[in-house]
């Protein structure tokens, strides 16, 4: 059994649906009426798109009505993590923030949460029963549409170790290492270094989890074009893109899937994420 908290956002298309009506009060809550008649003994999935807090607010209480139900054994598939990529304190005065969440997914005890391509290994390591759908199927669908000669382009060194696990489930694609700088500070990035001599004029892929403001890929697709690359692409499992998609012109074509929202504006392929 599924409850899609999204109307709009069904990963599990083959599983039976439970019927409910969510609404927010004057004051702000989030609360839940869920339709009974459904068989409490089975396992119930629930799933919803994690964007603010009281979208996780929703699943809180979604949970609670839930186990007052009767049901005993529930799953939550959330794609995209909040907070994930506040996974460590840079400086003094910060929170710890994807511990935070962790900890209020880990007191409403669930067999099992599932995230889509989590940012780092810190997200597993904190969710209890935590299991981490990888992003391989989403990059073999993004190869089928752009071609299968394409160089996979890792951004930096946090991503190396997950895109060489790509490149093992589609066989052995050629991978390109790539580096950059940040200030801790500011946030400011520089100092982008792509480590190979000549690219050829391949096509280039950059594969990562999330695309936000974007800077990364910009600066970064500079440096493929100086070292003579084809066609760039740019594939993220989770696209935000705040700042919008003029400055990534710079791509012949970008790619990501419905894990944050749905998108139909001719700029990005979406993938649906079909499980």
């Amino acid at each position: 059994m599924i409850l899609n908290l999204d109307p709009q956002f069904r990963p599990f298309s083959n599983e039976s649906e439970i019927a409910f009506q969510s609404f927010t009060f004057s004051g702000g809550e989030p609360h839940i009426k869920i339709q009974s008649g459904f068989d409490v003994s089975q396992k119930v999935t629930v799933t919803h798109r994690v964007n603010s807090f009281n979208d996780l607010g929703l699943v809180c209480v979604t949970i609670d009505a839930l186990k007052r139900m009767g049901v005993k054994v529930i799953d939550l598939f959330i794609p995209y993590f909040p907070a994930a990529r506040q996974d460590r304190v840079m400086i003094p005065g910060e929170p710890l923030s994807v511990k935070v969440y962790a900890d209020i997914i880990n007191g409403m005890g669930l067999n099992k949460v599932m995230v889509f391509d989590a940012h780092s290994e810190v997200t597993p390591a904190l969710v209890n029963n935590c299991d981490v759908i990888p992003n391989y199927v989403f990059i073999e669908k993004v190869l089928k549409e752009i071609g299968n000669e394409a160089k996979l382009i890792s951004p930096d060194g946090g991503a190396l170790k997950k895109i060489y696990k790509v490149s093992e489930f589609l066989g052995g694609v050629e991978v390109v290492e790539c580096s950059k700088s940040r200030d801790v500070k500011t946030g400011k990035l520089s100092g982008f270094k792509v480590y190979a001599d000549d690219l050829e004029g391949m096509d280039c892929l950059i594969v990562d989890d999330i695309c936000d403001g974007g800077g990364t890929f910009i600066g970064l697709a500079e440096e493929l074009k100086k070292k003579n690359a084809g066609k760039l692409y740019l594939a993220v499992s989770h696209g935000i893109f705040n700042k919008g998609f003029e400055s990534l012109t710079v791509f012949d074509k970008i790619f990501t899937t419905n894990s944050f929202k749905d998108f139909d504006n001719g700029v990005v392929k979406q993938i649906t994420l079909e499980l």
